[in-house]
């Protein structure tokens, strides 16, 4: 039994307090007990077969969530390329200190992420769904030198058609991060910024 299941078989539930007309006088609310309500329905829902079914419907709801994620809105396929840089420099808001408490880095430092690591793989934003955008990235990317993210689309239903890695930018923190509006967009690392390119691609175009 699941605590999803509980949730909806439980709906609400409300006490009962009598007015007897005496001014002053509270008489408690006498709820039944919370935990004896809910067994009690989930045991009558398990025996209908609700139960099983509700726990089929959601886990249906669950996997089509996860093939076909919720596209990422307001992106269109680009018509002018652009190119911009993005500074990925942050400020410390609190002292970092190491376990013999020397401080590593001041509340206000500002520090660049790219001064330490190297992002050696692309980053490939399309719409999985656009055949001429998913035909380019594909011929031109390898899972070596990129990470393909679908905007839109289903990246688990491409891996098994094309056999290789997909990503998907969830609820869009990514492409809004780095400020993309259309795609094809790659990302990669120039120095100590990330480059972001929005390109123009032809129908049809391999690479």
């Amino acid at each position: 039994m699941t605590l999803v299941a509980a949730a909806l078989l439980l709906g609400p539930m409300r006490g009962e307090a009598k007015d007897y007309g005496q001014a002053g006088q509270a008489f408690p609310i006498i709820e039944p007990d919370l935990l004896a309500t809910i067994e009690a329905r989930l045991r009558r829902a398990e025996a209908s077969g609700e139960l099983t079914r509700m726990n089929e419907v959601f886990a249906k709801r669950v996997e089509a969530k996860v093939r076909r994620p919720k596209p990422v809105e307001g992106l269109t396929p680009a018509r002018i390329a652009r190119s911009w840089d993005y500074d990925p420099t942050v400020a410390i808001e609190r002292d970092i200190r190491d376990q013999k408490g020397n401080l590593i880095a001041a509340a206000g430092q500002k520090v660049n992420p790219l001064d330490f690591v190297a992002i050696r793989q692309d980053l490939v934003f399309i719409d999985g769904d656009n055949t001429d955008q998913l035909a380019w990235a594909t011929a031109r990317y390898t899972d070596l030198n990129a990470k393909i993210i679908f905007v839109n689309g289903s990246p688990i239903e491409q891996m098994t058609a094309k056999k290789r890695r997909f990503y998907f930018d969830q609820e869009g923190r990514l492409t809004s991060t780095f400020g993309i509006e259309h795609t094809p967009a790659i990302v990669s690392q120039a120095g100590k910024v990330m480059r972001v390119t929005e390109m123009v691609i032809k129908s049809g175009s391999p690479g």
